[in-house]
């Protein structure tokens, strides 16, 4: 009488067990393609995470200005290339039902004159006294209402260096006029080179040499509850002469401006893609190497009845296994780059969903590696275990 045959579940976790002991066997080759997929890990968060970062910066001034709408004029595509409008439009809002606040915002360009008699070009922001909507956030030192002294200006601390090391209550010009040191912002940085410097909105017009009837945009607040889409539509009905655009919409026009204006997406996305490659040929070569230097003892799997299932089983299970140690590695070091190297010049920005896009992809990559010597062990000889 021949013995029974031991149930499917239990076969199938002795091929688990046997993949992982023959992927442990060979430490040369599970480092060589543990090596590859926390390469390809690493890549692809380090570079999504600073596209992301610097791209986050274009619309900067919009995603921490605290205003819900902005209007300003006719094909406005970026927050810090304004063209002007009168500032009497403002007048056409305050009244509508749901603006809790609307104030003019000016957005221009200067050049203040450092120490050695040198210029460096600026963007001037100017915001309206009494709510100084889309004033200067992260304060380091200082109030954001510090503007409203006499000359007043918040420049950022990690901007010191380009502007020749300012100090508090230290006088500068800008266009020719006298501003004063009063705070200091960290991390308000833009994606231009040029920095960023907070006052008031007349003063700030007196700096670019604008005309004090004009400015660059009107910034509503609306009230809590308010529907920010009817209440934009409102306002173009009640000023069609401008473009008129709820804060996230603005913030995505801001990205996409400079995404069709420069090649950041085809550069990260060209090198992202090439250590992708890079990383599935190490670790399909280094897998395909393994099953052939064992083909003996597939062979002798499949003699002791070992059907394509379990062969692939085994497979599957390697590429899991590894997969699932790569990731640990991987963003572990990813945490730890973007902890030490992370800054607000060159932020990386790295989401829950990149991370985990990553490690799926890793997965994948894992399993189509192991997809390539299949077809290999389901032609592998029985006889070739007695030879």
């Amino acid at each position: 009488m021949s013995r029974p045959s031991a149930p499917p579940d239990q076969r199938d976790v002795a091929m688990w067990n046997l993949a992982i002991r023959t992927l442990l066997a060979d430490r040369g080759k599970l480092g060589t393609a543990l090596l590859g997929l926390i390469f390809t890990l690493v890549l692809v968060n380090v570079q999504g995470g600073l596209f992301i970062g610097l791209i986050r910066k274009v619309s900067l001034m919009v995603d921490y200005g605290d205003a819900d709408i902005w209007v300003g004029h006719r094909g406005m595509h970026n927050v810090d290339f304004a063209e002007d409008i009168p500032r009497a439009w403002v007048h056409r809002i305050r009244g509508l039902p749901g603006v809790q606040a609307a104030v003019p915002y000016l957005i221009g360009w200067s050049s203040m004159t450092l120490p050695d008699g040198s210029r460096e070009a600026v963007v001037v922001v100017g915001t309206e006294p009494p709510t100084l909507l889309g004033n200067a956030w992260k304060l380091a030192h200082g109030e954001a209402a510090d503007i409203l002294q006499p000359d007043g200006i918040i420049v950022d601390v990690l901007e010191r260096p380009k502007l020749q090391w300012p100090e508090l209550g230290e006088v500068r010009e800008i266009g020719g006029r006298r501003a004063r040191v009063v705070a200091f912002s960290r991390g308000v940085m833009g994606f231009l080179v040029a920095p960023y410097v907070f006052t008031t909105l007349d003063r700030a017009a007196a700096y670019c040499n604008k005309d004090p009837a004009m400015c660059s945009y009107l910034l509503v607040r609306a009230t809590p509850g308010t529907d920010l889409d009817a209440l934009a539509a409102r306002i173009r009905q009640r000023i069609p002469e401008a473009d008129v655009y709820v804060r996230d919409d603005y913030s995505r026009l801001s990205v996409d401006f400079w995404m069709r204006r420069t090649g950041l997406g085809i550069s990260f996305g060209a090198a992202t893609l090439l250590g992708m490659l890079v990383g599935l040929v190490i670790v399909a070569q280094t897998m395909y190497a393994a099953v052939l230097d064992r083909m003996p003892e597939y062979a002798a799997l499949k003699a002791m009845g070992a059907t394509g299932r379990h062969l692939w089983l085994i497979l599957l299970c390697q590429a899991c296994f590894l997969a699932s140690l790569a990731c640990v590695v991987g963003i572990s070091l990813v945490a730890a780059i973007q902890w030490f190297y992370s800054t607000p010049r060159a932020p990386i920005w790295i989401p829950w969903w990149l991370s985990a896009g990553s490690c799926l992809f890793a997965l994948l990559i894992a399993i189509a590696s192991a997809s390539l010597p299949y077809s290999r062990l389901r032609r592998a000889d029985p006889m070739a275990a007695l030879t």
